[in-house]
């Protein structure tokens, strides 16, 4: 979610800064390195990014890298910043704490960013930002480089075995071969380096650059330009050093070294790639000799001047000077000013060039055989030896640093020798003269021998042209004892020279080049007894068809356009024989060739597109080979031209075949299906809500639909909203004030809905809804099809009025406690452009005053005016809206003071076509009364009217036993009076409160007892009474209530029925029930006294059992808990 937030901010911040720079020119610039940069997997890529335009130049600016890949191009990855050392995510922080990706300041204003190791996953866009140190961004703080990553195809071997001994003097030749099948347009330069045991570092020998400039290293400059250091390349890819007179400080290690080039956006050269040989280790021998300096004389000697061909000729010179011991001489034989061999100053021998095959089969040789000595033997010698000879002479003077000087020459008088042709029993011929072959084809070439006698040696030579001057160069050797001598420069070649019959010689040369064109000769020597006796040649022209001509490469494609998510086939046929080759698939989108994919000789691949888009197949023919390239879902980000690249390998080099033809790939849209609906006519009164369905009737589940609303108005088309594919919506030709009430939303179907809030008469037009649909390629990138319209006419009108509100009067009764609702209907006027203020008025029971309780705007503002003595009032109401003409109040646990009468007044309200409010109508519902009561008064208790005739000391018991309560909330506050007989005071006597509180008002707290065995039975015994406590008695109930609006409150008082208590004498007890004496008396008129005695003492005793005697009782004790709890009323 960071990461996104992130990028909506950079995104904004860029659009904000593009918005500016409208308006003034830029100041802050940043700038990176130029793209695309093509780089080398595992080796180091380097970009370079800065920024000026700061107000303060020295300050030191801080940067940051991203990187953005082309399989998410959405999304940044953050690498490294010179502040935050966490910046880079996961996959890049390891390496930034590893020192492998580092950000280091150039000066304050520039940075250079570094990968030491690139790796295949690094391919993408880097992105570098400068970090605003100012208040106000002005310019721009951030460049992007493309950077593409291919593989390693340079390749270097130099076949040089890895030790190599030489004398001092002696001429070296190596070669080494280098070559590259990069696809990108680059090139080559290559060096020879001399890694000297003394010294850290290798210097170079000689270089040829990538622009084919040759360049002597330090310290061998003198011998190239004097010709005694050479680099020669053949062919395409083979480089050969020559070092014709090696010295002492030439050993050490010895290794050829290639770069590979390639042209960066910039027009600068880049080396993206170096490789190394292996090296061999060069020794050079020394020979010690004596210095000196003086005039000579040279004499030259022949023996015999006059032999046949095969005989042995001997060339003696003879040199004399002064302290000749002393003295330093290089001394060679010249036939008709043609150098045979030459001895130096050290002894060393070297053979001219025309002379050293012959040299090398040991036809040729030369020493010094004493102080003043040199012998050159020719054997055998051939008719073309005949001539004139001479012996040259040089004095050479050596210096400190063993550095020979060379003197004036001294040559000898001439010497005549002449050989004259012997007659041989043998002949040789040639099979072929002239001999075509193609590249990476075997070259087989046989020489037939008839009249054979003796041993036979054959020497196969090969010289580039038929030019006379051209000289050969031995390529393979068979001796008479059947061993096998190849040439130095063809020991990595595939080469070998047989005899498989006594009659014929044959050469066999594999994987040839073009190099290898030119004429061969075979040499047949005839030998007896370890003497050549005569030698005859043939020779044969070759020519190597080089691999582009007979190897043709040809692109097809049976379809070349695909729909997107849709598979392709592409063919490239490789025609010509069998050789291994390597292919490499390219795409070209812009200026520059992108890798796909390489396939290598040993059927390896190396994918550098999306692999999962692309596939590979192989089918082989017998003269032909056809590298499918399959794009399985194909999208626009496979669309270009195909180009099939092929490089025939041949002596470990990369020949690269001219490219096949280009063959263009076009991806298209599928075709959009998109069918809409929509209301072709809407009518609308003026403010309501209207609500335009745009629907898609046919929908994929696969694709995203971007929704555009315009609003045509006469001849004015102005777009009013739109909704992207991923749903953002945006506004445009509306105003920031009317963006509440226009907007649209998404429902099932899908269809895409406009709503419009309170409809107005400038709403009126036709509204077009445009969809355009985009579908996901196998890529993940989003794609547009077909864009779809439809249109809806909307009529906005003004709709009538007639306002009404029920005006009859009505009365509601509730409890105090209840909840209560007041209800205020509209009826008529039901058109939602209308809009309502209600007000609700309320006139206390004990008032006259009408008050405002609250208050709904016609806005939906609601308010409660403050009133003094209603915000209790106002805290407990709610006002409710259960339809559009609805407007309830209501009172939640009404109290007894919210009785009063309550009114509905209605304003009516409209907005004009200028969005003013208007008011168009008031009414005013009728009144409502309402009445909240406590609790209804139902307390009732026993009124049974009791008289005692009781004899002294005889305990008798008051009740008060409630039969009915107006709540179950009631408390009772119960107190007993008594009234004496002779008195008409009733004075009380004893009280309970309603906290369970008991107070003695008689004064005589040991003759009373109070019982409360029940919530609603109340008693109290008198105890030991005397004649003294004669009367009535009887009890007075209390009965509280809990008022919401008063706290406690008496709600009634009730007396019990009166106890009449007279005493006589001891033992004389009659109890008369007052209120059933008349009619008793009326019935037992005839009855006798004894029977009413009989009925009069049952009756007592009934009475009796009711009070129960407890005589043994606290006036205190209580047969149920008391409530303490203190009382407000108390």
């Amino acid at each position: 979610m960071s990461c996104f937030l992130l990028s909506f901010w950079r995104a904004n911040l860029l659009l904000c800064l593009g918005l500016f720079l409208q308006y003034g020119e830029a100041r802050v610039l940043t700038e990176a390195q130029a793209g695309p940069l093509y780089r080398v997997v595992g080796y180091p890529l380097f970009i370079s990014c800065n920024v000026s335009g700061f107000a303060n130049a020295d300050a030191k600016q801080e940067f940051e890298y991203r990187i953005t890949k082309p399989a998410n191009p959405n999304i940044e990855i953050n690498i490294i910043s010179t502040t935050d050392q966490t910046f880079g995510y996961a996959m890049y922080s390891q390496r930034v704490r590893k020192k492998e990706i580092t950000l280091t300041n150039m000066s304050s204003t520039s940075v250079i960013f570094k990968i030491d190791s690139l790796q295949k996953s690094d391919e993408g866009e880097f992105d570098c930002t400068a970090i605003n140190s100012e208040d106000r961004f002005d310019g721009t703080y951030s460049a992007k480089t493309t950077v593409k990553v291919i593989d390693n195809s340079l390749s270097v071997s130099s076949p040089a075995s890895a030790s190599l001994s030489y004398n001092e003097g002696d001429a070296l030749t190596l070669t080494c071969q280098a070559s590259s099948n990069t696809v990108q347009h680059t090139h080559l330069s290559l060096a020879w380096y001399l890694h000297k045991d003394s010294e850290d570092e290798a210097q170079p020998i000689i270089s040829v650059n990538r622009d084919f400039t040759l360049s002597p290293g330090r310290g061998f400059e003198e011998r190239y330009q004097a010709g005694l250091i050479r680099l020669d390349k053949i062919g395409e890819a083979t480089y050969k050093l020559k070092m014709a007179q090696l010295e002492l400080s030439d050993q050490g290690r010895i290794y050829c070294q290639a770069q590979e080039w390639i042209q960066d956006p910039d027009r600068s050269w880049y080396s993206i790639v170096q490789k190394a040989a292996e090296k061999s280790t060069l020794t050079v021998k020394a020979r010690e000799v004596v210095p000196d300096t003086s005039s000579l004389v040279v004499r030259i000697l022949a023996q015999p001047t006059t032999l046949q061909e095969g005989q042995e000729l001997s060339l003696s010179c003879t040199i004399d000077a002064q302290n000749l011991r002393e003295k330093f001489f290089s001394v060679a034989w010249l036939k008709e000013s043609v150098e045979l061999a030459r001895i130096g100053p050290s002894g060393i021998v070297s053979v001219g060039p025309e002379y050293s095959v012959r040299a090398k089969e040991g036809e040729l040789r030369a020493a010094r055989t004493g102080d003043r000595d040199y012998r050159l033997i020719l054997q055998p010698v051939r008719t073309e030896d005949q001539g004139e000879y001479i012996c040259r002479a040089w004095p050479q003077e050596r210096g400190p640093d063993g550095a020979f000087t060379q003197g004036a020459a001294q040559d000898s008088s001439p010497q005549i020798v002449s050989i004259s042709a012997t007659e041989s029993g043998f002949s040789l011929r040639m099979d072929e003269h002239d001999v075509s072959v193609n590249e990476g084809d075997r070259l087989k070439l046989t020489c037939q021998v008839h009249g054979v006698k003796s041993q036979l040696s054959v020497t196969w030579q090969h010289k580039a042209t038929s030019s006379s001057t051209a000289v050969f160069t031995n390529v393979i050797s068979l001796s008479q004892e059947g061993v096998m001598d190849t040439a130095a420069e063809f020991m990595s070649r595939k080469v070998k020279a047989t005899r498989p019959t006594i009659a014929n010689f044959t050469l066999e040369l594999d994987e040839v080049t073009p190099s290898d064109s030119g004429v061969y000769q075979c040499t047949v020597s005839e030998w007896k007894i370890n003497s050549k006796t005569n030698s005859q040649s043939q020779t044969a022209a070759v020519t190597v068809t080089p691999a582009d001509v007979f190897l043709k490469v040809s692109l097809i494609s049976r379809n070349n356009m695909v729909t997107v998510g849709g598979n392709l086939e592409l063919m490239c046929r490789v025609k010509g024989p069998r050789v291994p080759i390597t292919v490499t698939w390219s795409l070209q989108r812009g200026s520059s060739p992108d890798n796909v994919l390489t396939m290598y000789s040993d059927g390896t691949i190396s994918w550098s597109g999306d692999q999962r888009r692309y596939q590979l197949k192989v089918d082989s023919t017998q003269n032909q080979v056809v590298y499918y390239l399959l794009i399985n879902g194909a999208s626009h980000s496979e669309a270009g031209s195909y180009l099939c690249s092929v490089s025939a390998i041949l002596e470990n080099a990369y020949k690269r075949l001219p490219p096949s033809n280009q063959v263009a790939v076009n991806v298209l849209n599928p075709v959009s299906e998109l069918t809409l609906t929509c209301p072709p006519t809407m009518t609308s009164n003026i403010n309501t809500n209207m609500q335009i369905k745009c629907q898609i009737l046919n929908p994929s589940a696969s694709s995203r639909y971007a929704v555009t609303w315009h609003l045509q108005q006469k001849a004015e088309n102005k777009t009013i909203i739109s909704s992207n594919r991923d749903a953002l919506i945006t506004f445009e030709h509306v105003e920031p004030s009317q963006r509440q009430r226009i907007n649209m939303k998404r429902s099932e179907g899908p269809s895409f809905e406009l709503n419009i809030g309170q409809a107005q008469m400038s709403d009126r037009g036709t509204y077009i809804c445009e969809v355009v649909e985009w579908l996901q390629d196998p890529r993940g990138d989003w794609i547009q099809l077909s864009t779809v319209s439809k249109s809806t006419t909307l009529t906005v009108i003004e709709p009538d009025n007639d306002l009404r509100l029920d005006k009859k009067e009505q009365s509601l009764m509730a409890m105090e406690g209840d909840e209560v609702e007041l209800k205020c209907n509209i009826s008529g006027a039901s058109s939602p452009s209308f809009f309502y203020k209600v007000v609700w008025l309320y006139t206390g029971s004990s008032s006259s005053v009408t008050n405002a309780l609250l208050e709904l705007d016609h806005t939906g503002l609601l308010s409660y005016p403050e009133k003094q003595g209603l915000s209790d009032l106002q805290r407990r109401l709610r006002l409710s809206r259960p339809t559009q003409s609805s407007f309830y109040l209501g009172i939640q646990r009404a109290h007894e003071g919210d009785s009063g009468t309550y009114k509905c007044q209605v304003e009516q309200y409209q907005l004009d076509t200028k969005g003013h409010w208007q008011q168009k109508a008031s009414e005013s519902a009728g009144p409502i009364t309402l009445t909240v009561n406590v609790a209804e008064k139902q307390l009732s208790i026993v009124k049974e009217e009791i008289k005692l005739n009781a004899s002294r000391s005889q305990d008798f018991t008051i009740p008060c036993h409630i039969t009915k309560q107006s709540s179950n909330g009631s408390e009772f506050q119960v107190m007993w009076f008594w009234q004496k007989e002779t008195e008409t005071k009733q004075r009380p006597i004893f009280t309970v409160y309603r906290n369970s509180t008991l107070q003695d008002r008689f004064g005589k707290g040991d003759k009373l007892r109070f019982s409360h065995p029940l919530p609603n039975q109340f008693s109290l015994t008198v105890l030991n009474p005397g004649p003294e406590d004669s009367g009535v008695y009887f009890c007075e109930v209390e009965e509280w209530l809990p008022s919401l609006s008063h706290g406690w409150r008496k709600a009634a008082v009730e007396k019990s029925g009166y106890l009449t208590v007279h005493f006589y004498a001891e033992g004389d007890v009659k109890v008369v029930p007052e209120c059933k004496s008349g009619t008793f008396i009326g019935i037992i008129v005839a009855i006798v006294i004894g029977a009413l005695l009989v009925i009069i003492i049952l009756m007592l005793k009934l009475c009796q059992s009711k009070g129960g005697k407890k005589s043994e009782e606290s006036l205190w004790a209580e047969q149920h808990p008391l409530n303490t709890k203190p009382n407000e009323a108390d």
